[in-house]
């Protein structure tokens, strides 16, 4: 299946994707060359080109802040290389989960999951281009739906842990996202508000 339609089927018909997903043979190569590379660059390129181009405004200020090109190159590769470590360090954890949740530990399904759920907040980051857009990067949200109904189809988690066993990832992740996003931020010479 090409990305395109994988894309677009896991974001509008998720519950059917997942039984497709499930039953597919791959590798760890094949979705990082395959699907995590091209679309984790999504944001980070959108970013370079919102940040140096278009520019942040300062709250209250109403001045902009134009990221100078290097810092805003570099502050991308950083954050997509972060990026791609995460999704592995993320399936690793949910695969170590999985038994307290009533699943069954696989590396690959793992993997799956943390691939294809996170597809709505790689895909959102294109929203990142402009400054009137930003704020539609919350569609990336969408991805806490797609880990849900994932976890019990891939890693045959019990359904009523899911909630729980979703809850615990997002923990997990949002914590990787805060490190990739402080340990990118330091390239571009500004500090993320907290």
């Amino acid at each position: 299946m090409n990305l395109v339609d994988r894309v677009k089927r896991i974001l509008l018909s998720p519950q059917s994707e997942w039984e497709v997903i499930d039953g597919e043979a791959t590798t760890p190569g094949a979705l990082y060359i395959g699907y995590i590379l091209p679309l984790a660059a999504i944001g980070p390129i959108a970013t370079v080109i919102g940040f140096a181009v278009f520019g942040i405004t300062v709250p209250l200020a109403g001045t902009v802040y134009r990221v100078p090109i290097g810092s805003a190159i570099t502050s991308a590769i950083v954050t997509y290389v972060l990026t791609l470590v995460g999704v592995y360090v993320l399936s690793l954890i949910i695969d170590a989960l999985a038994p307290t949740f009533g699943g069954t530990k696989s590396p690959i399904q793992a993997l799956k999951v943390a691939t294809y759920s996170t597809t709505a907040a790689w895909v959102s980051g294109i929203f990142a281009i402009m400054p009137g857009l930003r704020m539609l990067g919350l569609l990336g949200l969408y991805s806490v739906y797609l880990l849900y109904l994932g976890l019990p189809v891939l890693m045959k988690a019990a359904k009523d842990r899911a909630v729980a066993y979703t809850v615990l990832i997002l923990v997990v992740e949002f914590v990787l996202m805060v490190v990739i996003g402080l340990v990118g931020s330091r390239f571009t010479g500004m500090q993320p508000a907290m």
